[in-house]
């Protein structure tokens, strides 16, 4: 569009100079307000209790507005913040501890605290901006008592008018749900989740409707993300991982339950073809209610879908051989009669292996009634449409890394050489490492998954290498060692080497080399997921002098026992940043009865010498290019036509 063209469209947004005026002061005030609040997860990996908790709570920063606000008034913190995160529960629990009588009294109690917490946790913000986090519900009742409950003693009983009717005609609890949600909008401005939002737990769907309702995010891609994706953008290959990890876990029921996707055909396939074997029992927590047989079904799955994948696997090893990947032909490096396989040039001998369905003269090559099953598997994913909406919001809102706020927020690596030269990999003639690698790797995520139909081109086997591949920044792995772990007992062959940025990650210079790749200053950080800090082993999530923050710790209950504490998160507002570890989270029954939150330790990470403001912030910039372009219309306004 050239410049006269939108200056044009511009002045017709703003038809008169006032108007532009007014726009012009609004928006400079709002460079000087203080930042707002972000909150950044990592690898929530379907714990949705957990996760859903941290996000009503804002990792104790509701609880820390109302110490700051409570110290004002001699009021017991438990409750009122429980009433915050959890409003109706909280109220179902109230009505059977007070009588009738007493209910209205503690209701116009807690509706004029809640409505002050709003206008204490409101400060930084325009009146605009809280009048958008309103509830379209009750916005006009709400912006009546957030303005005259700040008014003298002479309008209390217009207030109390308003709050006896809301009582009155029964809307009370609805008035409280929304002023607890306010509340909590308010005090965290933006989500960042950083990667992994599936697999292993129970209820990614969940945490996935949680945030289509969320105010603001953004989200990183992590590894498992992108299986789920890859399959919706017709990956077969990534499917069949996708359902053997599901099996893995004890998680077959987000498919067929939660998503509706009959998985019936697998089931029948997976008994026809393979008995039950010990190394494919699902892993599960100990909270599921499994029986033997369905735990048997599980196992069964598990290893049919693990003979495809490694099926098709090969087939895509022999249609890329940019990819480098010839050392995992593993079914073609198997001596069926002896029931060995040749690995690295040794060889060891393969323990409960069964593949009762592959032709040792074409080993990845699949059967007609395999082609038919995979088809009918993938034409059944695509079709959930409730799946398809959450795959659509992760393509939406997210990306390979995100740049926002001078730091630099990615889930896996940056593969790099042991040197600290950045790693490339070779796709048509093109060298790609870097800052350039992680666009390439967006920009086929975004072409494959615009052509769901088209299974085997170079975008859609991408997606697979991101999974697996060397030079991937979601994986960062010499090699994915999932059939050596099934099928060979020496452990050595299931070491996964990592790539040298876990370790190069500890230096500063590194860091602020890969700051200044992606246009950052080297005062910024990087904000990583993928690997769990093991803090009870002594390792630091702060690292390289405070460039790079890692702030996996193990929301996936499989990972707890291993980093002894139960997920990062890490906040960062006009004063600084905080890193918050978290202690398990017991259930919200437990919160609501009892008011326990979960326990987190906060550690101050980075104090600014001055309280940060919007100017200095992604959405800052925008502004103060919005502000030259209305300057310029409004020198020019009368000879702009």
């Amino acid at each position: 569009m050239n410049q006269e063209k939108y200056y044009r469209l511009l002045k017709e947004t703003f038809a008169s100079r006032e108007r532009v005026a007014t726009e012009l002061i609004n928006l400079e005030a709002i460079l000087h307000l203080p930042k707002g609040t972000e909150h950044f997860l990592s690898d929530v990996h379907g714990e949705f209790e957990a996760f859903d908790h941290v996000l009503r709570n804002g990792s104790g920063s509701v609880k820390e507005k109302l110490q700051e606000y409570l110290a004002l008034e001699p009021i017991e913190e438990n409750e009122l913040a429980t009433l915050i995160y959890y409003p109706q529960q909280k109220l179902t629990q109230v009505k059977t501890i007070h009588s009738t009588s007493d209910l209205p009294t503690w209701y116009e109690q807690k509706i004029i605290l809640l409505v002050k917490m709003i206008t204490f946790s409101s400060k930084k913000y325009t009146r605009s901006k809280v009048r958008k986090a309103l509830p379209e519900r009750f916005r006009y009742i709400i912006e009546e008592l957030l303005t005259e409950t700040q008014k003298d003693q002479e309008k209390a009983f217009y207030v109390h008018d308003i709050i006896k009717k809301i009582i009155q005609l029964g809307q009370a609890d609805e008035l409280i749900e929304d002023l607890a949600t306010t509340i909590q909008r308010l005090v965290v401005d933006h989500l960042h989740v950083v990667g992994d939002i599936y697999d292993r737990g129970p209820a990614p769907d969940a945490i996935m409707d949680r945030l289509l309702t969320y105010h603001s995010v953004d989200i990183q891609w992590g590894n498992h993300d992108i299986v789920w994706m890859a399959a919706m953008a017709g990956s077969k290959l990534s499917l069949m991982n996708l359902i053997r990890i599901c099996a893995r876990y004890g998680n077959l029921d987000i498919l067929e339950e939660r998503y509706g996707v009959s998985i019936r055909s697998l089931v029948d396939y997976s008994r026809k073809h393979y008995t039950v074997s010990d190394p494919f029992l699902p892993k599960l927590t100990g909270n599921e209610t499994c029986n033997v047989s369905e735990k048997e079904t599980l196992a069964l799955v598990q290893e049919a879908t693990a003979i495809l994948q490694f099926k098709l696997e090969g087939q895509l090893i022999h249609r890329r051989p940019e990819f480098k990947m010839n050392h995992r032909k593993v079914l073609e490096s198997i001596d069926a009669d002896e029931m060995t396989i040749v690995l690295d040039g040794k060889t060891y001998p393969l323990q409960d292996f069964q593949a009762p369905t592959v032709d040792w003269n074409e080993p990845v090559s699949l059967t007609a009634e395999e082609e038919q099953l995979i088809t009918q598997l993938m034409h059944n994913f695509q079709s959930s449409e409730r799946l398809k909406r959450h795959m659509d919001f992760l393509i939406e809102k997210g990306s390979m890394y995100l740049c926002y706020n001078h730091n630099l927020l990615i889930h896996g690596c940056i593969p790099l050489h042991e040197n600290g030269d950045f790693k490339s990999l070779r796709i048509d003639q093109c060298h790609y490492s870097g800052k350039e690698l992680l666009d390439f790797f967006d920009r086929q995520v975004r072409a494959s998954y615009n052509q769901p139909h088209v299974h085997e081109d170079l975008a859609t086997d991408i997606l697979w290498y991101l999974w697996t591949g060397e030079c991937s920044s979601l994986f960062g792995k010499n090699a994915m060692t999932t059939f050596e772990r099934y099928y060979i007992k020496d452990k050595k062959t299931h070491v996964e080497k990592k790539n040298a940025y876990y370790h190069l990650r500890d230096q500063e210079q590194i860091c602020q080399e890969i700051l200044q790749a992606f246009h950052l200053p080297i005062d910024g950080h990087i904000i990583n997921g993928h690997t769990p800090v093991k803090e009870k082993n002594g390792e630091n999530p702060v690292k390289a002098n405070g460039r790079m923050l890692v702030i996996d710790g193990g929301f996936a209950k499989s990972y707890q026992k291993e980093t002894g504490i139960a997920g990062y998160t890490l906040l960062s507002n006009s004063y600084g940043l905080q890193l918050v570890a978290h202690q398990p989270f017991t259930s919200v029954t437990e919160a609501v009865q009892t008011g326990t939150d979960i326990i987190s330790t906060r550690r101050l990470v980075e104090k600014v010498t001055h309280r940060k403001t919007v100017k200095e912030t992604n959405i800052g910039r925008k502004i103060v290019d919005e502000i030259a372009d209305l300057t310029y219309l409004y020198d020019h306004f009368d000879r702009i036509n």
